[in-house]
């Protein structure tokens, strides 16, 4: 019995279609590199913004070099394996970053995955030295949303047909009683006032 064994037909048709997939994503991938160098304006629109103060340019800095970007991402740099910051600072306080930080699990209410003590893989942050922790702090709470985006409190200006949509289709009849959509209430003339609940 010869130690080389010929692969049957079924396996050499998944290794085959395996194998298209694998040239298909590899040209997709590039195809689009080469789209998004070349394009006049960004594929995606940016929503979020910051303008540093100096111990928020320090932040960032400390941020990075802490090795935070290996979970988060902010300024559109790091992984997603954790939550995405860009824009945290229209959701969250420095002051609350700062608690998170220091105290995550007390600060949040509820286990953490990764912050917390030992040997929890971020526990280190808790350890860095105060002047560091608020510069993260201020760092992170410098980084905003625009109205619209995925991090705003805000929904985006104006009708949106997809909001619209869900509403109709998720939202329960006795929702619009209970509460007030908020666009209808940033779009009321002046000198009205709509009942918020």
């Amino acid at each position: 019995m010869s130690g080389n064994k010929a692969f049957k037909v079924g396996e050499k048709i998944l290794f085959g279609i395996f194998g298209v997939f694998i040239v298909l994503a590899t040209v997709s991938y590039i195809a689009l590199e080469i789209f998004r160098s070349r394009a006049p304006e960004p594929i995606f629109q940016v929503k979020t913004h910051y303008d540093f103060s100096p111990e928020g340019e320090r932040g960032s800095v400390i941020f990075r070099e802490s090795g935070c970007t290996s979970c988060h991402r902010a300024m559109r740099n790091g992984t997603n394996m954790g939550l995405d910051l860009d824009g945290v600072g229209s959701k969250r306080s420095r002051d609350w970053i700062y608690q998170f930080m220091k105290q995550p699990e007390t600060t949040y209410s509820a286990r953490t995955i990764d912050h917390g003590g030992r040997p929890k893989e971020a526990a280190y942050v808790a350890e860095l030295p105060e002047t560091s922790l608020q510069a993260i702090a201020a760092f992170l709470s410098e980084l905003k949303a625009d109205q619209g985006s995925a991090a705003s409190p805000l929904p985006p200006e104006g009708r949106s047909e997809f909001i619209d949509n869900m509403l109709k289709a998720w939202a329960p009849e006795s929702w619009k009683e209970k509460y007030a959509d908020i666009r209808q209430r940033n779009a009321a003339p002046a000198g009205t006032e709509e009942a918020s609940h």
